[in-house]
């Protein structure tokens, strides 16, 4: 059905009043205009024929128009934007969902497509209705409605209602859907090489495999564009980052590449939202999976769950390459070099994470004062780096007995001889390699080649966060403000150094 028809259709033209219509501005007639209209139908039937004639909508919204002052059609065209003039809406929105209803009581039969452009409407003028997202769902495991299409519909109803809960709700209920087809067919890849061990892939199995990586790196990056879309529209929107924090557990778990490239990106939204809580609760999250990824023995090649096994985002990890190829001379060869200061600055070890985010911090609570979202921001941080450099310490204690290096809050002058000496030698820039050879004091008195480079670079090593440092920081604060509540944040952050970090060992 093409636009012309659509309009066409859409005419109005008002009905001859006899004896049994009923008077105008009555209870009765309300209802029967919005239960029994024609003009229901037609454009309950415009907005789904339009939804799935130009899947490229990237938008839709209401127009105010309180009443139709023009004999044409209530759906307005604009490029990729879907307009609803709100007049119709109260006409429309009681049409589609009596008809939903009465389709569910099993008193009116209604083909598959009629149904698809029914709830199709109802979701666009208002995404909380649960009954048509469960009708929905079963059109879908029916095989009429692919996981795609109620993503792009989920997409363009939350551009309208950005913090529906029903909408991220069935929104993750189709991306477990698209991940379990995809578990079953890399199962099934995994059982055809098992049977044909010895023999390579035939040609049509590895670019099934790269299709299938492929629509996964897709799926992903759309769920990040939609979730910050929303997440610009609604300030705070709890909803949006949770469902965030929910893809990138069950599509990206273990992939340290996507959440460092998920820290980056989001450097710049944070400093242009301060006050949103969840924004940098987002923040945290991610700060925490790279703490834990990048502190422990990384994971085999060969994948364990289908997480892992689908995340086509991941770039191939190639290893540094290890101190005995270095050249007679000490130094690294150019390639070495390069390479390594690559991995370096891709996958920054965990102190440089904890430095760069409090240095962050610093910055934003010095440009915007008086926001309790960045003094929250840099406690928590705060608190995770302390808790991480408790666990080396404890770590390389119990390894390293008597000969291991101990760490102290209280000594911010000695930047090499931290947790980062115990972890540095564990684990390799990108948290690769690991050993578990203790941390010896004849080691770590040795000049890392990291840090040899850093100099020749320019760019000292950072000096690790600690509680004096913290205070002379809040000390400087409190020397150059003078707004009541900066000075309020302030006062209250220092009181929980001295009440929570001071008091532990």
């Amino acid at each position: 059905m093409c636009l012309g028809q659509i309009v066409s259709q859409l005419q109005y033209h008002p009905p001859a009043e006899n004896a049994n219509t009923p008077e105008r501005g009555t209870v009765a007639s309300r209802r029967t205009a919005g239960r029994n209209n024609p003009l229901g139908a037609g454009w309950s039937t415009s907005v789904g024929s339009d939804y799935h004639l130009d899947p490229q909508r990237d938008e839709i919204g209401v127009i105010p128009c309180p009443e139709a002052r023009y004999n044409r059609s209530p759906i307005v065209l604009v490029e990729n934007k879907l307009g609803v003039e709100s007049w119709c809406v109260k006409f429309l929105l009681p049409y589609v969902h009596n008809k939903l209803l009465l389709f569910r009581q099993r008193k009116q039969w209604l083909d598959r497509e009629a149904l698809v452009d029914i709830t199709c409407t109802l979701l666009l003028l208002n995404p909380d209705f649960t009954t048509a997202w469960n009708v929905r769902k079963e059109l879908m495991q029916c095989g009429v409605l692919i996981p795609e299409k109620d993503l792009y519909l989920g997409k363009l109803a939350l551009t309208k209602f950005p913090k529906s809960p029903e909408t991220w709700i069935h929104r993750r209920w189709v991306l477990q859907q698209i991940l379990r087809q995809s578990c079953a067919v890399g199962h099934s890849g995994e059982q055809q090489q098992q049977q044909q061990q010895g023999e390579e892939a035939p040609p049509a199995d590895r670019e099934r495999s790269q299709q299938l990586s492929d629509h996964m790196a897709r799926t992903l990056h759309q769920e990040m564009k939609v979730c910050s879309d929303a997440a610009c529209r609604y300030p705070s929107n709890y909803n949006a980052w949770s469902h965030r924090i929910w893809v990138l557990q069950h599509m990206a778990k273990g992939n340290v590449k996507v959440f460092h490239d998920e820290l980056s990106s989001m450097r710049l939204w944070v400093s242009m939202h301060v006050s949103d809580h969840s924004g940098f609760h987002y923040r945290q999250f991610l700060l925490q999976e790279l703490t834990a990824e990048l502190s422990q023995t990384p994971p085999s090649t060969s994948t364990t769950t289908c997480s892992s096994h689908h995340q086509s985002s991941a770039a191939p990890s190639v290893s540094p390459p290890p101190n005995s190829h270095a050249q007679a001379n000490g130094e690294l060869s150019a390639a070495e070099a390069a390479g390594e200061e690559e991995g370096q600055l891709g996958f920054p070890t965990v102190p440089q994470l904890f430095h760069q985010e409090m240095e962050l911090c610093s910055d934003l609570i010095q440009s915007f004062p008086g926001h309790e979202t960045l003094w929250s921001h840099r406690r928590h941080v705060f608190y995770l780096w302390h808790q991480w450099r408790s666990e080396q310490q404890h770590h390389c204690s119990s390894k390293g007995s008597s000969n291991s290096v101990h760490l102290n809050d209280g000594d911010a002058t000695l930047p090499e001889v931290d947790a980062q000496s115990c972890a540095d030698r564990g684990d390799s820039v990108n948290g690769r390699g690991r050993t578990t050879e203790p941390m010896e004091v004849d080691r770590a008195s040795l000049p890392d080649p990291r840090d040899s480079k850093r100099l020749k670079r320019g760019v000292p090593p950072p000096a690790p966060h600690t509680l004096p440092s913290e205070h002379s920081f809040v000390r400087g604060v409190l020397d150059r403000c003078s707004n009541t509540e900066q000075r309020h944040f302030v006062l209250a952050y220092k009181k929980w150094l001295d009440t929570v970090i001071g008091q532990q060992p």
